[in-house]
């Protein structure tokens, strides 16, 4: 077994679908971080069988928890000082989203203005449905 050394002081970001933590450390631009990450991939779960878990030394400031909330709510936070977890947070789908995905819609202002904000509001949330906010085309990447 595959034993990860205890962290001192930062986020672990638990519960991540197997294979989905390389698409989460390129949304979150974790390799812009001057701080050490640490990426646990297929890690055994009794909850779902396996999942991925990514160790961030450093505080809570380092990740956009929109970002997160949108690629999957179902993360928990765990945050960690003097290397016991202090307190555990719950994501959930944020309202609105900026430059985390793009619009398609050859029409929309934001094809044209390339300088423009690529902003998308929670329509849905039973259905999980994200839509322009400029052309409100319905994004279907997910």
């Amino acid at each position: 077994m595959l034993n990860v050394g205890k962290m001192q002081d930062g986020i672990v970001l638990d519960h991540i679908k197997a294979g989905y933590s390389m698409s989460i450390y390129k949304y979150l631009n974790l390799d812009k971080l001057d701080c050490s990450v640490a990426i646990i991939k297929n890690a055994q779960s009794n909850k779902m069988g396996k999942k991925d878990i990514i160790k961030i030394q450093g505080g809570l400031d380092l990740v956009d928890l929109d970002v997160l909330g949108y690629i999957d709510h179902n993360i928990t936070i765990n945050i960690i000082k003097d290397g016991e977890i202090v307190e555990k947070k719950s994501l959930s789908l944020p309202k609105r989203i900026t430059n985390v995905i793009r619009c398609k819609n050859p029409r929309c202002i934001t094809s044209i203005e390339q300088g423009l904000d690529h902003v998308f509001v929670l329509t849905d949330p039973e259905h999980e449905t994200y839509r322009c906010l400029y052309c409100e085309e319905k994004y279907d990447g997910r």
